[in-house]
């Protein structure tokens, strides 16, 4: 039987200073994922036992598990342990759960109307984002991408977002496995020219889409991160090119920003 399966009752509270993770099972489990998404980098299983202080052969015993169950998956290099699909499905439905449904269906809807366009929250899937959540317009006029929706990212303000904080060797590894079809004239269908752009929205801190997915529609998207300042949503407004020009996208950054940290916060609270 598992660590996991064979859990003795304890104190489930973990320090965020990562003190030693003596003690219960569940401690060490939440101290070792605690400890991997708030790493810069991947980590072994090794890395971990001396982080935390904990036998190695009980790290190796528990991160198997983990890794077995989905909440950490190897680093495309196999030289260490990221945060897995399950992890962030975990916070994902923390964030969609009853007591926070009302919260972040408020921010959206009043980003919305704070900027008169539709308001979205995507999370990344691989080399596509899906549409999670959205706050819809008044306009008769708007661009029609349901909950569910998938898009690619690479063509997409959110997706451009979402790809311009992964290190480089992960980036590579998704582009090159991802067909560059052109959706528009504008599409970015060029390696070089795409990893330009990332670097670009890395640098200023939030992505634009200059109908690149689809024609005449333009965005805006900046991260939801979580308390370790790591992404894991987007959020962004899409509208016609002939009610928001271009040039005159970024000038909604400040409201995306706010938002953005109010929603950051409810995983926090």
């Amino acid at each position: 039987m598992s660590d996991l399966a064979d859990t003795p009752e304890g104190n489930l509270q973990v320090s965020t200073d990562l003190p030693p993770a003596r003690g219960s099972t569940v401690k060490r489990v939440l101290s070792i994922l605690n400890t991997i998404v708030a790493s810069e980098s991947p980590l072994s299983p090794t890395d971990i036992a001396e982080m935390l202080q904990i036998p190695k052969a009980s790290a190796h015993r528990l991160c198997a598990t983990l890794e077995e169950q989905g909440y950490v998956e190897a680093s495309l290099n196999g030289r260490g342990l990221q945060a897995g699909n399950q992890l962030h499905k975990l916070a994902l439905d923390v964030l969609a759960s009853a007591p926070l449904q009302v919260q972040r269906r408020a921010i959206l809807k009043g980003l919305s109307e704070q900027i008169g366009e539709t308001c979205n929250i995507a999370i990344p899937d691989g080399a596509e984002m899906i549409y999670f959540d959205r706050a819809e317009t008044h306009w008769p006029v708007r661009v029609n991408l349901q909950v569910g929706s998938r898009v690619p990212a690479y063509a997409t303000a959110g997706g451009k977002m979402y790809l311009s904080t992964l290190k480089s060797c992960s980036l590579d590894t998704i582009i090159d496995n991802t067909c560059l079809s052109r959706h528009t004239s504008n599409t970015l269908v060029d390696k070089q020219a795409l990893i330009s752009e990332l670097q670009l929205t890395a640098q200023r801190g939030y992505a634009l889409d200059n109908e690149e997915y689809i024609d005449g529609m333009v965005a805006l998207a900046v991260p939801v991160n979580n308390s370790a300042g790591r992404l894991y949503a987007t959020l962004s407004f899409h509208a016609p090119r002939m009610r928001v020009p271009f040039s005159k996208v970024s000038d909604f950054l400040p409201q995306l920003k706010a938002a953005s940290q109010q929603l950051s916060c409810l995983l926090e609270d």
